[in-house]
């Protein structure tokens, strides 16, 4: 994987954080059946069909943090470094954030760790309209690339996407921030940007509105990266593993939800967040809301298999653990490679998946 990139996020605020990380104010795991409160920090300023409905908005409508005696209150962020932030300063306890992020985090010294993964096929894109003269990786010299921030994982994706095609990441291309939506899609269509650089779940709200999109191929290089991966800090981690693991399994359980009957998590998702409706009735929304969070499942559950099938939720080898850091430290948010056993504790996971997957697939095929 050809990555000789230049490019490095806006993580150094991190640093003044490790010694803030004191750990959240949720009840102490001394009574496991007592009810926890746990703060989530959502990776994004807007709420949209994506992880906090597929995992949050289901486990709450379905009952399984009231099972896990949980409640769980949301807020959110400006992306994935600042959920890590939040996670650090103690503003959350508990955030599915870019691994890339978290490896920032850990590098500066700030004592957070990763205890269960969450997106595991890789989620970013290259798009073009249908006649654009961009067809091939390398025709992306000279071009513009519309990336959501300059400071996102889109950002990092574009450059590594631009070095693995054997263009000059630094100097053969150039990033503007577009956004999402209808903001990134006027960009695309005016001319300001020949391409664009965004996840699959957000290329279906686009293209719910009608517009035809074109998409360049990932090499092999990006196979194994992993995304979304939850973060606490250490002292959190030790003081409540119980209440993690059930948050977790919860998490889980929803999840393999979602992916049965993404319909009804949908709908859940709109009693959760009612904002989704956008003052709108749910089946005016229901169609399109549902093809855009089956687009994010998907890149949270195997590629392969049926849901009865699915298992070890949360797992991360050592393989794609070496793979995501070799592809964050060349793109620059880190300097140094960062050893597995400091950032990432699996612990955790058995607990997580100690659930029956045939119980959960029975309630989502007789919802509604």
């Amino acid at each position: 994987m050809r990555l000789s990139l230049r490019l490095g996020l806006g993580v150094a605020a991190l640093a003044t954080l490790s010694a803030c990380a004191d750990g959240p104010s949720s009840p102490s795991d001394g009574d496991s059946g007592a009810r926890a409160t746990l703060r989530l920090a959502v990776p994004s300023a807007v709420i949209a069909p994506k992880e906090e409905v597929a995992t949050h908005a289901v486990s709450d409508a379905e009952g399984y943090l009231a099972g896990e005696k949980l409640k769980v209150d949301v807020i959110n962020t400006d992306g994935s470094v600042a959920a890590v932030q939040a996670v650090a300063s103690n503003s959350a306890d508990i955030a599915p954030a870019d691994a890339g992020a978290v490896l920032a985090a850990r590098e500066k010294g700030v004592p957070v760790k990763a205890i269960g993964g969450l997106v595991r096929n890789w989620p970013w894109r290259m798009a073009v309209r249908p006649g654009s003269g961009v067809r091939s990786p390398a025709d992306l010299k000279g071009k513009k690339i519309g990336v959501i921030s300059l400071a996102s994982g889109s950002a990092i994706y574009a450059r590594a996407y631009a070095s693995d095609a054997g263009l000059d990441a630094a100097e053969d291309v150039d990033l503007l921030p577009v956004g999402v939506g209808a903001q990134a899609l006027a960009a695309l269509e005016d001319g300001k940007v020949d391409v664009l650089a965004l996840y699959t779940q957000a290329y279906t709200t686009i293209e719910n509105a009608g517009t035809e999109l074109r998409y360049l191929d990932n090499s092999d290089a990006f196979d194994g990266i992993r995304s979304l991966t939850y973060v606490v800090t250490e002292k959190t981690l030790k003081s409540k593993k119980d209440v993690l693991t059930r948050y977790l399994r919860a998490s889980y359980k929803a999840l393999l939800f979602s992916a049965v009957n993404p319909e009804a998590a949908m709908r859940d998702g709109y009693q959760a967040f009612p904002q989704l409706l956008t003052g709108k009735k749910a089946d005016d929304r229901i169609a399109d809301d549902t093809r855009t969070l089956e687009a994010w499942i998907k890149t949270a559950v195997p590629d392969t298999g049926e849901p009865g099938n699915f298992e070890d939720w949360g797992a991360i080898s050592d393989v794609e653990w070496d793979k995501t850091v070799a592809y964050t430290r060349t793109a620059g948010q880190i300097t140094e490679d960062v050893p597995i056993p400091a950032l990432w504790d699996d612990s955790l996971l058995g607990g997580a998946n100690d659930f029956d997957p045939a119980t959960v697939i029975a309630k989502a095929k007789a919802a509604g």
